[in-house]
């Protein structure tokens, strides 16, 4: 399966607006970054879209080859409540309201967010850092801006010059702002006196009395910038310049965007070679947020305790319907969506099982190694998931095809197929392959069914139509469907 290596990988730069070969900065290794969450919440579905897009991103790159360092921050201190500088922070916040320590907040958040992307099968990152784990790091970094002169201090707290900072180098260029557009759509805030110039950012806020999360500094007893973290902890695990930087389309102004001028700030490098933005998941036609209550969270579909919902949905089958769009399309979320995509996946799944039962022959009569270059050409077009997943469909109708005697594969191209299909599904797409687990969960579901199968049978030699047909049609409605051939009784979840 050496055929992907007669193609480039190409990526969406952000930063370029165009695809572009991806060429690592060392040979065999890449750099990722990924900013994570600020954990004083529950994780939404939304969320869940940009970390399982990554996921994908870091699947693919391991399966070519790379030796992939993937960092994947924790905010759990910074982050105020408008995205700038002013507010309570989300967690302090919702500590007070609960009446508990920040970092009851901080813990009980991060372990629904890792329970949460473990049901989704989304790999761990290589190293998951916390803003509050790098306090002194921030404040070095700090002192450098200073001394090349891009930030200046003001009554305790640090504010980053951008204008100072446009001049000679360029803010707003990932994003496409003008900074004259800006100055003219920015107007001073009574919480921002201390500011120079309307636009300029913390690096770090003295704290106010009540303010719970705070640390010693040269300049005041308060925390970190928001957008400082990800600076710090991105070079510090990946260095001054690395490869590629990942996270949802709405962090790319003003978030990623000042992560720019601070890293060329402190070292006069631009970090980073390729800027990767995965698009917003829709609920109702609107964009998926905790501010606006428009969301639903990913164990209401598990459970299908929504009212948006006709039932409940397997992780497998919300991985897979998100995978269905390109990371960088916007999604709409609906229930009826689903049920397609719950489809869908069991035929794929079942026509990817009934591989090993083809018919053997000694030839093959289909272009088995086209398919497999098609699949690996629409991963390298800017990880094409949705073409991907339309190529494993074409495989479902040669499957049946087979089935059908209406083509031949051979032996050896039999088991090329499956190891191929293995490939793309489980280890690229990160689908689970839940009727092979290790727990014996599908043995256990096979055998039942397997049960309630010769008890039918047993009903229908006895003639007792309706306790077969009761079977039958129960089983149906728990989405399991009994299909008589000439060799028995089989079945497959619908």
């Amino acid at each position: 399966m050496a055929l992907y290596q007669e193609q480039s990988l190409k990526l969406y730069n952000s930063m370029t607006g165009e695809k572009e070969v991806f060429t690592p900065i060392n040979e065999g290794n890449v750099g990722m970054y990924v900013c994570g969450p600020t954990v004083y919440s529950n994780v939404h579905l939304g969320n869940c879209r940009t970390f399982i897009s990554f996921d994908l991103v870091f699947r693919y790159l391991k399966h070519l080859g790379y030796k992939v360092r993937y960092v994947r921050n924790i905010t759990d201190a910074g982050h105020l409540e408008n995205d700038a500088d002013s507010g309570e922070d989300r967690i302090a916040k919702k500590a007070r309201l609960e009446q508990i320590e920040p970092m009851e907040v901080v813990q009980k958040y991060t372990v629904d967010f890792h329970n949460i992307l473990n049901k989704f099968n989304n790999l761990p990152p290589s190293i998951e850092p916390t803003a509050t784990g790098h306090i002194v790091e921030q404040i070095e970094i700090i002192k450098t801006i200073i001394d090349n002169g891009f930030a200046y201090e003001a009554n305790g707290s640090v504010y980053f010059d951008v204008l100072k900072f446009n001049k000679e180098h360029k803010y707003g260029k990932l994003s496409g702002r003008a900074i004259e557009d800006m100055i003219a759509n920015t107007r001073e805030l009574a919480a921002q006196s201390d500011k120079r110039n309307p636009q300029d950012f913390a690096l770090w806020k003295k704290a106010e009395p009540q303010h719970i999360m705070r640390w010693p500094s040269p300049w005041s007893d308060g925390f970190p910038g928001w957008h400082l973290e990800c600076t710090v902890m991105s070079t510090k695990y990946l260095g001054e310049e690395f490869d590629i930087h990942g996270g949802g389309m709405d962090l790319k102004f003003p978030h990623h965007e000042c992560e720019i001028a601070q890293g060329e700030a402190a070292s006069g490098k631009s970090p980073v070679n390729y800027w990767l933005h995965a698009n917003m998941l829709t609920l109702n036609g609107k964009k998926m947020a905790k501010s606006t209550g428009n969301f639903i969270l990913p164990e209401q579909i598990f459970t299908g305790e929504n009212d948006v919902l006709a039932k409940a949905f397997s992780p497998n089958v919300v991985r897979f319907f998100i995978l269905q769009a390109h990371y960088r399309s916007i999604l709409d979320f609906s229930s009826e969506a689903l049920m397609g995509t719950e489809k869908g996946f069991n035929r794929l799944m079942d026509a990817y099982h009934s591989i090993e039962e083809l018919p053997e022959s000694d030839k093959t009569n289909f272009d088995l190694d086209g398919w497999i270059q098609s699949c690996y050409d629409a991963m390298n077009d800017d990880f094409n998931s949705p073409i991907l997943i339309a190529k494993l469909f074409d495989a479902v109708k040669t499957i049946n095809n087979l089935k059908e005697g209406s083509l031949e594969i051979s032996k050896s191209d039999r088991e090329k197929l499956k190891e191929s299909m293995k490939a793309f599904m489980f280890d690229i797409l990160g689908l689970k392959d839940e009727a092979s687990e290790g727990n014996n969960d599908g043995e256990k579901l096979s055998g039942t069914i397997d049960l309630l199968i010769k008890l039918r049978a047993e009903a229908r030699t006895n003639k007792n139509f309706a306790l077969s047909d009761q079977i039958r049609d129960q089983l149906l409605e728990l989405g399991i469907q009994l299909k008589d051939g000439k060799e028995g009784t089989s079945f497959s979840l619908k």
